[in-house]
């Protein structure tokens, strides 16, 4: 059993404890009426750290985008080898298999014209013109292909393809792909740059909404400063606007974005078909929608600290 010496002390600490507790609820609360209480400052406050999240977001979701249609696209990294018109389907199956001994190559597919015939049918805007010319004249105008997929570099292989005399020609089409690559890279960068740049933006204006906020009430301060209130105990209500404001502002950017997304969505679809894919916008999910919300959170929480621990450094009453 305790003595009561002991139990004084844990009661102490416990109501020290519930009394931390308590002013956090009543911080959050009252910094939440404050932004309810001037609705249209709130909102242009929101809106511009709003778009300073969106943009940098924005673009991220772009590179994202487009960092998959260069996984959907991997494919064209294959080579697609054009026999000539005299290769007959054995011999088209002939050369793959010897072509599968290759350490360079990974796998061969023979792709024969009424393959191909099929595949062009499927594109609306060759339909009609091989229903013209004729379902037999086109097959025959249609010669065998090999897709290849390589283990390593295209270059030497293409060249070992190009003497071959079953050979017509080698579609490689790998480099827009590596300058597709480079751009993603330079995009990546850019992301992060203006990312950390807007980043600043949203403290300074998170800084000096809380400042004026701090302005308003330096009265108040003064005197739970005399009375000998801690830092942290004044403090905390502005962090807590400051949070308010980054948890609207990423909230907001997200739902902007999720409209852009809703509007460039069907459209993106309608020209991805007439390509022959099946691409779709892909946007922020939930485990990334929700790293955007802690963010700027954590972005709004830091700029009012900033703000606010130098204004109480700057008013601390002198100590005698």
């Amino acid at each position: 059993m305790p003595s009561p010496a002991a139990k004084r002390v844990t009661d102490v600490h416990h109501g020290r404890f519930t009394a931390w507790l308590s002013h956090h609820a009543q911080s959050v609360a009252t910094s939440l009426g404050r932004l309810l209480r001037r609705p249209w400052a709130t909102l242009l406050t929101v809106g511009v750290m709003a778009l300073a999240l969106a943009l940098p977001l924005g673009l991220w979701v772009a590179v994202n985008n487009v960092q998959r249609l260069d996984d959907q696209v991997q494919s064209a990294r294959a080579l697609t080898v054009f026999l000539k018109t005299d290769v007959d389907a054995a011999q088209a199956q002939a050369l793959a298999g010897t072509l599968r001994q290759r350490p360079d190559v990974a796998t061969v597919a023979v792709v024969t014209p009424e393959q191909s015939l099929a595949r062009l049918r499927e594109r609306a805007d060759l339909a009609q013109a091989i229903d013209a010319l004729g379902p037999e004249q086109a097959r025959a105008a249609l010669p065998s292909l090999l897709e290849l997929t390589p283990r390593a570099a295209e270059a030497p292989l293409v060249q070992a393809l190009q003497v071959l005399p079953q050979v017509e020609r080698v579609q490689y089409d790998a480099r827009w792909q590596q300058r597709l690559r480079a751009w993603l890279v330079f995009g990546s960068r850019a992301v992060a740059v203006l990312a950390a740049m807007l980043g600043l933006g949203m403290l300074l204006v998170v800084g000096n909404t809380v400042r004026l906020d701090i302005q308003s009430r330096r009265e108040e301060i003064s005197v739970l400063q005399l009375l000998g209130a801690s830092d942290g105990y004044v403090q905390r209500p502005f962090l807590y606007l400051g949070a308010w404001y980054g948890l609207a502002a990423g909230a907001v950017a997200l739902g902007v974005l999720t409209l852009a997304g809703m509007a460039l969505a069907e459209p993106l679809s309608a020209l991805a078909s007439r390509y022959g894919s099946g691409f779709a916008l892909q946007g922020i999910g939930p485990i990334h929608a929700g790293i955007v919300l802690a963010s700027s959170t954590v972005l709004g929480w830091m700029g009012a600290a900033l703000v606010s621990g130098h204004y109480l450094r700057q008013t601390r009453p002198l100590e005698h």
